[in-house]
């Protein structure tokens, strides 16, 4: 596995513990969010990358800094 896939791994680990430590189900963080449930999906299992302004609001729902959630 090479750097950049292990950082998308933990990215995609975080976001979902981060969701599932608030009790949220992806219809209610994707809602929270603006997104469709398929896509958070999608980032969830590292198909998609999300966009700055994306995560930045990924973030903000789930109490966390894009540090916190994508590094």
């Amino acid at each position: 596995m090479e750097t950049s896939d292990k950082m998308t791994v933990v990215a995609r680990d975080e976001l979902i513990q981060a969701r599932k430590r608030l009790d949220l189900t992806q219809e209610q963080l994707a809602e929270r969010v603006g997104l469709s449930r398929g896509y958070l999906s999608n980032v969830e299992k590292g198909n998609h990358n999300p966009s700055l302004e994306t995560a930045k609001k990924l973030a903000k729902a789930l109490n966390k800094t894009l540090d916190e959630l994508f590094s």
